[in-house]
């Protein structure tokens, strides 16, 4: 029968013990089980999100006491938030916005600059505001995606858009050093954001994943939250693209 200091030097303490994460999309789907993740690992969790209503009721499930409502593409509002943000944090996560699908040729100029440059000038401008909050070794997360790197009907732009966030990554994670910079690339994960998307197909996807991932479940917002943890808490990483698709890349759906 193990003593009671055996016993004790077994139990782990929180990964994220005295430590700020900020969530920028964090009122559902990934951003929302990250804050829940990172909460249990003992953060202090900062949540923003750009619908009130959506934040107010996320806050409240979690016991979230620092909230902000804005629309994180809206670069003066990003800016006055990280002004008014208390220093130091520790980490940044990135989840708002999401991908854009549709056929090339029915895309207009400014539609195409959005898809091709939203995510990069989003994470841009958070790194610009964020960068002399965070404490040396914290983290900048980015959000990409991997089912876009095969190029297919009905992925329009989404397939180069995809290509450039690795790189991008890489190059800012030189430039925030000491600060770390890595990026999650998921596949279909089952979030309200691919519910929205998906519309009526979507217990029809849910389905041909379980049948063909080598995983043989569909990939949730827990498990990217999972990833995005330990990509906060272990140091020797950045400037990497870490894949998370259940194998979707190396089966034909």
């Amino acid at each position: 029968m193990p003593s009671s200091s055996s016993v004790a030097s077994l139990r782990r303490e929180p990964e994220l013990a005295g430590q700020t994460v900020v969530v920028i999309g964090g009122s559902a789907g990934i951003g929302l089980e990250t804050a829940r993740r990172a909460l249990a690992e003992g953060a202090e969790v900062v949540l923003t999100g750009r619908n009130p209503d959506r934040l107010k009721q996320a806050a409240l499930d979690l016991g979230v006491q620092r909230t902000a409502a804005f629309d994180a593409n809206d670069t003066a509002s990003l800016a006055r938030f990280f002004q008014e943000l208390p220093a130091p944090i520790n980490h940044v996560m990135i989840t708002a916005g999401g991908p854009r699908y549709g056929p090339l040729l029915e895309m207009d100029a400014a539609q195409v600059r959005e898809a091709l440059s939203g995510h990069v000038v989003l994470a841009l401008e958070v790194a610009r505001n964020a960068a002399g909050k965070i404490r040396p070794g914290g983290t900048l997360v980015l959000m990409g995606g991997t089912g876009a790197r095969r190029v297919g009907h009905g992925l329009g732009i989404a397939s180069a858009a995809t290509a450039a966030l690795p790189a991008f990554t890489a190059a800012l994670a030189l430039e925030l050093a000491p600060v770390r910079v890595n990026l999650i690339a998921a596949g279909f994960v089952d979030t309200p954001l691919s519910a929205s998307l998906l519309g009526d197909q979507l217990e029809q996807r849910r389905n041909e994943l379980r049948a063909t991932l080598p995983i043989g479940r569909v990939v949730g917002p827990t498990d990217v939250a999972a990833l995005a943890v330990h990509i906060m808490t272990n140091t020797a990483l950045t400037g990497a693209t870490y894949d998370i698709d259940g194998g979707q890349q190396f089966v034909s759906s």
